[in-house]
């Protein structure tokens, strides 16, 4: 059986992207993502990769990630509290 793992590559250095758990202040904060922003999977980046802020509704996010993690996820619905946006200054170590 073919291991995906092993052929997984991506323009990203998304090790760089610290991880932060679903439970962490940074996570949990309310109001803090918008349409346009650039976010990842705080408790494991390499999971989902970068994806960009389509949807809000509430607590819900659509995220599209443009397949550029270790999943392969293009567009996925997550609670806020597993998305970690991404700052500007950050973007152009990546």
């Amino acid at each position: 059986m073919d291991d995906q793992s092993n052929n997984f590559t991506t323009p990203y250095q998304l090790e760089r992207l610290p991880e932060v758990p679903a439970y962490h202040r940074d996570a949990r904060r309310g109001g803090r993502l918008s349409e346009g922003h650039l976010v990842y999977y705080g408790p494991h980046p390499s999971y989902y990769g970068i994806g960009e802020v389509k949807r809000i509704n509430g607590s819900n996010i659509a995220v599209d990630f443009r397949g550029t993690g270790l999943f392969n996820v293009h567009e996925e619905i997550m609670d806020q509290r597993y998305l970690i946006r991404i700052p500007q200054e950050k973007m152009s170590k990546l």
